[in-house]
């Protein structure tokens, strides 16, 4: 299920929507994980504890 989130690209140095797949870390807290849709670079945004 991939939904719109807005994250900082590191390589474009901009903030941009991305479509992102939810992931939890080993800590507990969720992660929206997706590709930058310009550059192809992997975004990341972190959402809060689950």
């Amino acid at each position: 299920m991939a939904e719109k989130y807005e994250g900082y690209c590191v390589k474009c140095k901009e903030k941009r929507e991305f479509d992102g797949e939810v992931t939890t870390t080993d800590n507990g807290r969720r992660m929206a994980k997706g590709p930058c849709p310009v550059c192809g670079t992997k975004m990341n945004r972190i959402l809060g504890k689950a």
